[in-house]
């Protein structure tokens, strides 16, 4: 597990701000949007938590133990990453749990159709390795919460500019 800290920049985003390319064709997706007071409230818990649990476990098996043991140690933003196996019925899973007192979001996310996926699984927010404008502008078009990952500071400007008012910057070592 890995520990990531959000830092929210002091600006107000408003996910209508995003820049979009194409809007020629309406998916059934935006059936599914998410409302923008449950985006401030994405945002709020992240500046007001400031670390989330990242998960990536070899196994299955390894995957809701590991992610216990990173809840009950004080954990309220969790993230499942698209690399562990059965990522999303654990996240589905642990959303069901931990409705309300967690919140459950799912990472290295490469395309829409990934982010989708999560979004009907549960994620209460997605995060990227790197700055995708795509899925950003896929979820700031449905006001859902995408976190780039950054190494620069243009990618920083350039992923808030798409419509990510929260970025990380990845790849992060501790120590």
């Amino acid at each position: 597990m890995a520990l990531r800290v959000a830092a929210r920049s002091a600006l107000k985003f408003k996910p209508s701000q995003a820049r979009t390319f194409s809007t020629a064709v309406a998916d059934s997706s935006l059936d599914r949007a998410k409302s923008a007071e449950n985006y401030e409230a994405v945002l709020n818990k992240f500046a007001e938590i400031r670390a989330c649990a990242v998960l990536r476990t070899p196994t299955s098996d390894a995957c809701p133990k590991a992610m216990q043991a990173a809840i009950d140690g004080g954990f309220k933003i969790v993230e499942f990453t698209l690399t562990t196996p059965d990522c999303l019925q654990h996240l589905s899973d642990f959303r069901a749990k931990y409705d309300g007192d967690v919140m459950v979001g799912c990472g290295t996310i490469l395309t829409t159709e990934d982010a989708e996926n999560a979004i009907d699984a549960g994620s209460e927010f997605i995060i990227t390795p790197v700055m995708l404008p795509d899925v950003i502008q896929w979820c700031a078009a449905r006001s859902i919460v995408c976190v780039p990952g950054c190494q620069t500071p243009t990618e920083l400007v350039n992923a808030y500019r798409h419509g990510a008012p929260l970025q990380k910057l990845f790849p992060g070592v501790a120590g």
